[in-house]
């Protein structure tokens, strides 16, 4: 059995809830205060205990409000709220940095990672590939980091053979993702780069931004271009629209529970076996991008 660890939580993101329901199961009375009701309606349409990631629990959780780590440790089961996270090295296996504002990514995990603790680091990893450099160079061995987009894996945001016929080689790719750019964008960079099958600095870019949305084109080298959307506080779809020489497809997101499943699965693979389960050049890639949808010039 492992043991993770939660650390932390930022506004506006609920996965302290989610990764440890998904892990432990959880409590519908206390999970109905959780502050995100989506977390509690898709938990509602699995089935318990046998949906549950096995041999492994949530034991501890740490995160900056201690009334929030009792309130989330009560909906999902998890039996240590810890006042210090140091507290948390040597009781667990592994770590799940929960918090998705990149900039504190460092301080957070830093201390886990020199004790030799495997760390998932939300999405996005860094805003910067100076910075998804930074945090990188932190692990004592390949894969203890595991970090990006659960998206990356989903079922909807998958093309198998006869799609990919029919669609012929992608040429461009058009994304669009609810939210905010330094938090959501990652959400369909990294997918639509995977699909793409390019990690290369692109030759073009332009930025526009309105208010708190952000949209991103960019070209490559090859030919192919893509466009990436963020619409801040305008409601959206998260989706990605193919389009290739034979035809074209709309990609639309739809299931949280099976993505964060798969993702923290891979996580825990790579604990095992001691191997990297995330594309490095990918990650980096998306940070590029990511890092060019927030230039201010």
């Amino acid at each position: 059995m492992l043991r993770l660890g939660i650390l932390g939580l930022s506004p506006g993101n609920g996965h302290p809830y989610s990764w440890a329901a998904i892990c432990n199961g959880y409590d519908a009375v206390a999970m109905k205060h959780c502050p995100f009701p989506a977390i509690p309606a898709y938990l509602a349409e699995r089935r318990f205990p046998d949906d549950r990631i096995p041999d492994v629990e949530v034991t501890h959780i740490w995160t900056q409000d201690n009334s929030a780590s009792r309130g989330i440790a009560a909906a999902s089961l998890i039996p240590h709220v810890v006042a210090d996270p140091a507290e948390m090295i040597g009781a667990v296996d592994a770590i799940l940095l929960a918090r998705d504002d990149a900039p504190n990514h460092y301080q957070l995990a830093a201390p886990f990672l020199e004790a030799g603790l495997p760390v998932y680091i939300d999405k996005p990893l860094a805003l910067t590939r100076t910075a998804a450099h930074r945090l990188l160079d932190l692990e004592k061995y390949p894969g203890q980091i595991f970090t990006g987009t659960p998206l990356t894996y989903c079922a909807e945001f998958q093309l198998d053979q006869r799609r990919r016929e029919q669609i012929g080689e992608i040429g461009h790719i058009s994304a669009v993702t609810p939210k905010y750019w330094g938090t959501y964008a990652v959400h369909v960079i990294e997918p639509a780069l995977a699909l793409l099958g390019t990690f290369e600095a692109p030759v073009q870019h332009k930025l526009a931004v309105a208010g708190s949305r952000h949209m991103l084109s960019v070209a490559w080298a090859s030919g192919q271009s893509a466009q990436f959307l963020a619409t801040g506080s305008l409601a959206a779809p998260l989706a990605l629209h193919v389009f290739g020489a034979r035809g074209h497809a709309v990609l639309e997101f739809r299931d949280s529970f099976s993505a964060f499943k798969t993702a923290i699965m891979r996580f825990l693979e790579g604990i095992r076996s001691r191997r990297r389960m995330f594309d490095r050049d990918l990650c980096l890639a998306g940070a590029r991008l990511i890092e060019l949808g927030n230039a201010k010039d």
